[in-house]
């Protein structure tokens, strides 16, 4: 019997809630499932919550839909508990729970949208923690060789919002389904609060020595303040990277622009607030016809309503014409683009 289904609508399956369909789909739900002679064709996409994608038409090959659960302790140490999840996880359910389990660390990252298979892809971040710090390992099927790989945290090669999978081109060519991440967490825990928007609600809640779950609370606050449902306004989370500069480059924007938020890199570099970017060449809370700039945080690209693949790449062109202009400064987008 094929595991496929065929003419799929793809809309409810991105949070952009953009508008295609998938000329042939299949969830995967159990590792075995991914053996099937029927998963070789190309072109392929695999997905997750569609979190981090903008869908600019219809796709005509198969989606690969990974829903695999399961979460377990899988081992510990005298340094560390070993968790593994399944690629299908809800990533922050998944957070919530490992707190709940007494298992600290990835709570700087609650709030983020998306699954635990596509997590080590993006690399993702926030609050000060990037999620390749917390990978041990993963196990992904590769489609071509027909085989498990187990690939280990040092040959992911993380790097800001970016990895193996991505450096390869994995992520969009589909040869790479992670089925699941396994997760070191130390359990010498110490708290990460060196980000000012965690130490000021830290404060207002009159704590002073928090606790992960503390942490993790004023961090979803943070977030639910700053950033919209994607329920209620459809959208894919941070739409662009913080750009990464040269030194000089930022010492002159800096001189320019005192106010220019500025982060020093180990390498010398130093990263720019993408948002603030954004906010001064008048694009918070902007719209050009139904896709725009959130009005509370202008890093974050909303879908009004009614919106296409189109109009997105519209929007993200005018957004970065304009930080261009103003700053001389190139914005590159996160999402995938399918």
């Amino acid at each position: 019997m094929s595991l496929q289904q065929r003419n799929v609508d793809l809309t409810g399956l991105n949070t952009l809630a953009l508008p295609s369909r998938a000329a042939c789909y299949v969830e995967i739900t159990a590792p075995p499932q991914l053996f099937a002679g029927e998963l070789k064709q190309a072109p392929r996409f695999v997905l997750g919550d569609g979190s981090n994608l903008v869908l600019t038409g219809d796709f005509d090959g198969l989606v690969v839909h990974m829903a695999i659960a399961g979460r377990q302790l899988l081992s510990e140490d005298t340094d560390a508990w070993y968790v593994r999840a399944g690629a299908g996880e809800n990533w922050h359910d998944f957070v919530q729970w490992t707190l709940g389990q007494g298992w600290p660390g990835l709570e700087n990252l609650s709030l983020i949208p998306g699954r635990v298979g596509a997590a080590p892809i993006q690399n993702i971040g926030a609050y000060g923690l990037e999620v390749g710090e917390c990978v041990h390992s993963l196990n992904a099927w590769d489609f071509e060789k027909r085989c498990f790989l187990t690939v280990d945290r040092k040959d992911c090669r993380f790097g800001y919002r970016d990895s193996l999978f991505k450096q390869e081109g994995w992520h969009l060519s589909g040869r790479m389904a992670i089925a699941s991440v396994l997760f070191r967490l130390p359990k010498r825990w110490r708290p990460n609060t060196r980000y000012t928007d965690v130490t000021q609600e830290l404060a207002a809640r009159e704590i002073t020595s928090p606790m992960p779950r503390d942490i993790a609370s004023a961090i979803i606050a943070i977030r639910q303040r700053k950033l919209p449902d994607p329920a209620v306004t459809p959208n894919a989370g941070s739409f662009f990277h913080n750009p990464v500069v040269d030194r000089s480059i930022a010492e002159k924007l800096g001189s320019d622009y005192p106010s220019l938020p500025r982060y020093p890199q180990p390498d010398g570099q130093v990263k720019l607030a993408a948002g603030w970017l954004i906010e001064q060449a008048g694009w918070k809370g902007k719209s050009l016809g139904p896709v725009g700039m959130f009005e509370k945080q202008a890093l974050v690209l909303v879908n009004h309503g009614g919106a296409t693949g189109a109009d997105v790449l519209r929007t993200m062109a005018a957004v970065r014409a304009a930080v261009h202009e103003k700053f001389g400064v190139a914005l590159t987008p996160e999402p995938i683009f399918l």
